[in-house]
């Protein structure tokens, strides 16, 4: 199968570029590179360096020729959608539109959309949420991505192509970006490895669901696999695990003894975030492989090597 990966540079991108090669496809990437890194950009698969509101898109389309779309690039930033949301709204939905019309011009069968689970739902009142539960995105960041999950369905009814948005929890792995807002177990092993405390902000019992990023990578897969499948779909682990006893498990698998330090808490950050498992194992017949302990093993091992280097 021929797979177009937008954001293929990036943290979670480049694994599901790395998972669609080792099933056996011809893959192809976008990528602009403002957040993604060429390092991590298989050597296997064609590179084009773009933005997708460029006029050169089309061109891509017309040289690959994509029969699968698999799209993981986005203004992640929800800090920047906050004080730039116009910015925010420019590259995730009229980047997703202009990806989504050269679907429809070049004939792509299947669109696979990586969406947000937390940002998405925004605060619920189940836990852990099923794709029932109702999107009530906080951020305009959320916001963005529940709306091009629309022009997703949209596409679907109006011109015939398959789609499919995959919603996910938090996602950590090797190659994700310790210097960011976002991504608190890279955070947290980059300042263990250079000698520094973590900060935990607040009390540290806000929970979230940790899901490795090589089970991500592997729920795509699934995803063009299963290709009647379509609509939301939680990628996650359904486990809930508070902030302090994440740390607790990373210092283990680190054989550290540096105490955090706690700050004060974020203004209007999510107290538990938890997603339903259900129907990734029903509609795709996928599951999460990788435990927590196991994940951060290897994780911290990756950035272990990273700083040695």
């Amino acid at each position: 199968m021929k797979i177009l990966v937008t954001g293929g540079a990036g943290f979670i991108g480049s694994h599901v570029v790395d998972a669609f090669l080792a099933a056996g496809h011809d893959v192809a990437v976008v990528d602009n590179l403002t957040t993604g890194d060429a390092r991590w950009v298989n050597p296997r698969a064609r590179f084009h360096e773009l933005d997708l509101r460029s006029a050169g898109l089309a061109r891509v389309f017309e040289t690959e020729r994509p029969e699968v779309v698999a799209h993981l690039a986005a203004q992640a930033s929800v800090g920047r959608s906050v004080t730039d949301p116009a910015f925010d709204a420019s590259v995730n939905i009229g980047g997703g539109v202009a990806l989504l019309e050269c679907c429809r011009r070049y004939g792509v069968r299947r669109v696979i959309y990586s969406s947000s689970g937390g940002a998405g739902y925004g605060d619920t009142d189940v836990i852990p949420t099923p794709e029932s539960h109702p999107s009530l995105p906080i951020s305009p960041y959320g916001i963005t991505k529940v709306a091009v999950e629309q022009y997703v369905a949209a596409w679907i009814g109006i011109y015939g192509i398959s789609g499919i948005s995959l919603r996910y929890a938090n996602i950590y792995g090797p190659r994700q970006n310790p210097h960011g807002e976002a991504g608190v177990i890279a955070i947290f092993c980059h300042r263990l490895l250079t000698g520094q405390a973590p900060i935990i902000n607040g009390d540290g019992e806000q929970t979230r669901d940790y899901t490795y990023v090589e089970d991500v990578a592997a729920a795509n897969v699934k995803a063009l696999e299963h290709s009647d499948a379509t609509g939301g779909v939680n990628i996650c682990t359904g486990i809930e695990t508070s902030v302090n006893d994440l740390y607790q498990a990373l210092v283990q698998a680190a054989g550290s003894k540096i105490q955090a330090q706690h700050a004060p808490a974020r203004p209007g950050e999510q107290r538990r975030s938890c997603l339903s498992p259900a129907r990734a194992a029903s509609a795709l017949g996928w599951k999460p492989t990788v435990s927590l302990a196991e994940g951060l093993r290897r994780t911290f091992g990756f950035f272990q090597k990273e700083i040695a280097s």
